[in-house]
């Protein structure tokens, strides 16, 4: 079941279509994310992917023998500000389970008012479940008990990229570019230095920084990395300002390899098309095309549910796991449920997943993969209805995703 409340009033038909009235014996969770705005379809994809997991759960049986999970969407416009209104009317519902992935600038601020709430309010504790932001300082130097994260956080993702990369002899030259906040000032730093002390030899021959959402116009930043002669473009780009610089890369007749932390995301490869056929990769935790189709079932329900692909794992992991960990716990109080959560372990369906008490993180297997033509006998299912799918290069097991963490929290 699911309820919108927002300053904005909207309405996401695709998802409460056919649904039913929410009944006050629910467990509410408020998705905090942007359903307007620029960023707005993937805030409004990653609600489906959310809503196909819960009704899942709720088919079963739901939590607790028999009580139902609710989502509560609440627009931030991917404004920080905006999130800590909409978190302050969730609060103000008695909603104690937050989720949020799109934007770690988001993140930083959430995690911050939420630590800083529960301090304040002892026995009415709220839990933030981190279904996307991926900036790895959330469970590092700003890691605390009240934050969880249900994607592998950057520093895992660009190993996994970085490692597939350090094998490509033919990579000589390699140009960054990254969106002008925290997630991309990480991903700048941390690429530096793996691609540093795995591949010393690969030149870095651009390093930019573009504001988040805002660029229309790639050619004068494809123009540079044109010029610099560079054969790899190391990229944490999302959303539209990934789209954009892959088509102009084609138009200006670029001829460089992408590595991507997001070129899967829902809507993605629609947008690049065949602009990014045999020239992206992308790091992610479940293709369509994976070797004995895991989850085949799974994803086509979803597709004909919602006409769009689904594959974004972190926000199945978060609603599966959640789910065990309220049954667990045999309590839906969030101190109780975070308890159950931390190293929580179970198989999400293409291996198994952990939640890492030190540090909150899930520690989970990862795919890099490659944007080839589909129709094979390796690329069974298109991407977004191009013709063009993800081709498997590498699976990285979760127990060789392990990082270590220097994550020092406060227990209650």
């Amino acid at each position: 079941m699911i309820r919108i409340v927002c300053r904005a009033a909207f309405v996401l038909a695709s998802v409460l279509g056919g649904m039913s009235m929410a009944v006050a014996e629910n467990i509410r969770i408020a998705v905090i994310d942007p359903f307007s705005g620029p960023a707005a379809l993937q805030g409004e994809m990653g609600s489906r992917h959310i809503q196909m997991a819960v009704d899942d759960i709720n088919a079963r049986g739901g939590v607790l023998g028999g009580t139902k999970l609710e989502l509560v969407l609440l627009d931030n416009k991917s404004s920080p500000q905006e999130s800590l209104v909409v978190l302050k009317q969730a609060i103000d519902q008695n909603i104690r389970l937050i989720t949020q992935g799109v934007g770690s600038h988001v993140a930083h601020a959430m995690t911050d008012a939420v630590l800083k709430y529960n301090q304040r309010n002892p026995g009415h504790e709220i839990l933030y479940l981190n279904n996307g932001a991926t900036d790895t300082a959330l469970t590092e130097e700003k890691c605390n008990f009240w934050h969880f994260r249900f994607d592998a956080n950057l520093d895992m993702k660009i190993d996994a990229l970085t490692g597939v990369l350090s094998t490509q002899k033919a990579a000589k030259k390699v140009y960054m570019i990254n969106q002008d906040y925290a997630y991309g000032h990480s991903f700048k730093r941390v690429a530096r230095e793996m691609l540093g002390r795995k591949r010393p030899d690969i030149e870095i021959v651009g390093d930019e920084l573009i504001p988040l959402g805002k660029v229309k116009d790639f050619a004068p930043y494809v123009a540079k990395i044109k010029s610099s002669g560079a054969d790899t473009v190391l990229t944490g780009n999302w959303g539209s300002d990934l789209a954009l610089l892959i088509k102009s890369a084609e138009d200006s007749g670029l001829n460089a390899t992408f590595y991507t932390n997001y070129g899967f995301l829902v809507g993605t490869p629609r947008a690049f098309g065949a602009a990014g056929a045999n020239r992206v990769k992308t790091v992610a935790g479940w293709n369509a095309n994976i070797a004995g189709h895991p989850l085949e079932r799974y994803y086509l329900d979803y597709k004909k549910r919602f006409r769009e692909d689904w594959g974004f794992m972190a926000y199945k992991y978060f609603v599966e796991m959640l789910a065990r960990a309220i049954d667990k716990a045999g309590s839906a109080d969030p101190v109780q449920i975070a308890k159950a959560l931390e190293d929580l372990r179970y198989d999400g369906g293409v291996g198994e997943v952990w939640m890492r008490g030190d540090d909150h993180q899930v520690i989970m297997p990862l795919y890099v993969s490659s944007f080839v033509k589909a129709g094979t006998a390796d690329v069974k299912y298109d991407a977004d209805d191009t013709g063009y799918g993800w081709k498997s290069d590498v699976r990285i097991e979760a127990k060789d995703n392990i990082l270590p963490t220097t994550c020092k929290m406060e227990r209650p």
